[in-house]
């Protein structure tokens, strides 16, 4: 359920932004829910990170593939863009992100990180 088979897969049977959005556009009250539910919760995340880090926030970055839907952006900038700047990546690129580290540490440019 971790990885792939919770989230909108688990309550939609697809991880398709775009799928879920063109139900929503058909009337899908129950993909609605869940899409905002997720973006709320989002932002009551990024809320409690921004007490824990005692308020010293920069910006507030929006990444994954479900920033595809303008809805989901749209629903947590509503909630969070008072903290601090929102900024947009979509996609999933955090795959490539820990490739170039791994690969910094392969060439000797970075030392590995131990996290226990």
């Amino acid at each position: 359920m971790m990885v792939g088979k919770g989230g909108v897969m688990a309550h939609l049977g697809t991880t398709d932004v775009v799928e879920v959005q063109r139900r929503i556009d058909a009337g899908d009250e129950f993909a609605a829910l869940v899409l905002d539910s997720m973006a709320y919760q989002a932002a009551k995340e990024i809320g409690a990170m921004v007490v824990a880090l005692e308020a010293e926030v920069d910006a507030i970055i929006l990444t994954g593939g479900l920033t595809y839907s303008q809805r989901i952006v749209d629903s947590i900038k509503q909630r969070v863009d008072k903290l601090a700047p929102v900024h947009v990546f979509p996609g999933e690129d955090e795959t490539w992100a820990m490739a170039g580290g791994a690969l910094r540490v392969l060439r000797g440019t970075e030392e590995a990180r131990l996290y226990k």
